[in-house]
């Protein structure tokens, strides 16, 4: 199982959200991070599951998470993914080796 969760919505009708999302999802998949991808619009408990795990009972989506721990908001995610291995110290990862 990835370390990385990924909680999404496929069923939003804000452009915004859709996105974030895709913003996220090729950032995501273009430096190959392997992450688990939570649907809370298919089960309810998700998107508690979610809020509850950020600390912030009015949460939405996307959010990121390495296990348990909040990684941040998606503005955060954008800063950090300009500077060198911003990334990878947002996720709370280890970077790879250059």
């Amino acid at each position: 199982m990835a370390a990385i969760k990924y909680y999404m919505s496929s069923v939003t009708s804000s452009l915004a959200i859709k996105k974030k999302q895709q913003k996220i999802e090729l950032t995501l998949d273009g430096h190959k991070i392997e992450y688990e991808t939570i649907d809370v619009s298919k089960d309810r408990s998700k998107l508690d599951e979610m809020r509850a795990l950020s600390g912030d009972d009015k949460a939405i989506v996307p959010q990121l998470f390495n296990g348990e721990t909040y990684c941040g908001t998606y503005e955060q995610f954008l800063e950090t993914i300009e500077e060198e291995g911003g990334l990878y110290t947002f996720l709370q990862l280890e970077a790879p080796a250059s």
